[in-house]
């Protein structure tokens, strides 16, 4: 395996995935101006990082408007990407794009988007993490590591351990600089235990969205992050 010090640069912007809020319209619904205050009241409450996340898009000008709507409402304060779809990310001039296994490629995203734009990616296996030496992302997020009920996964959770163990090769792969995510089935209850077995941070639907008020639920998760990582790096 290539050493890490040959790992493909991302983007120019750091990324900061502690509190990575997915606004999907599954949970949250379609009404531009709610995912706006949705996107809004997370932030507040110390969300770092939002995702539009629709995956079947029957319109694609009221999903722009959503993204658009979600960006004036954030004003900046943290980076919005888009999942999947690369064509509205560059329509709303969003911050960057979130991929699957089965998207446009890492590196052709790159090329679409620019170096300024943050490009992630899910990694739900070993072997895709190995891959992490040649793919000029931003981060990665691994999962599912719980089962959860926002999205369809055909592929079974791959728990504490298999998050750990999948992380380590990621490490390997690109060095410690790329931040890890774990995603799924996450909330208050196992927010910590996922940050002790190596991710940087949480990507979260329904333990942030699924109910209101989103900025108290957000100040939690956070405040739980924040506590697990400063634990992890006392007993380094």
């Amino acid at each position: 395996m290539p050493a890490s010090t040959n790992a493909p640069a991302g983007g120019s912007r750091p990324v900061d995935l502690r509190l990575y809020g997915l606004l999907d319209v599954g949970v949250c619904g379609t009404d531009g101006a709610r995912l706006a205050q949705l996107g809004a009241e997370a932030v507040a409450g110390g969300c770092t990082l939002l995702q539009y996340r629709e995956k079947d898009i029957p319109d694609a000008r009221a999903a722009l408007a959503r993204i658009r709507a979600i960006q004036e409402a954030v004003g900046g304060r943290v980076p919005v990407l888009v999942n999947d779809r690369i064509d509205l990310a560059l329509a709303a001039g969003a911050d960057g794009v979130h991929l699957g296994q089965s998207d446009l490629h890492p590196a052709d995203a790159r090329r679409l988007l620019g170096e300024g734009a943050i490009i992630g990616l899910t990694v739900k296996k070993a072997a895709q993490a190995d891959e992490l030496y040649r793919l000029p992302v931003d981060y990665a997020c691994i999962g599912g590591v719980f089962a959860t009920t926002s999205k369809d996964n055909p592929d079974p959770p791959v728990g504490l351990e298999g998050f750990s163990s999948i992380a380590f090769r990621a490490r390997l792969a690109r060095g410690a600089g790329l931040p890890l995510g774990a995603i799924a089935g996450i909330g208050l209850e196992n927010a910590a235990d996922v940050i002790a077995a190596g991710a940087d941070g949480v990507a979260v639907i329904t333990a942030l969205f699924g109910a209101e008020p989103v900025r108290q639920h957000a100040r939690a998760l956070r405040a739980r992050i924040d506590a697990a990582l400063a634990n992890r790096a006392q007993a380094r």
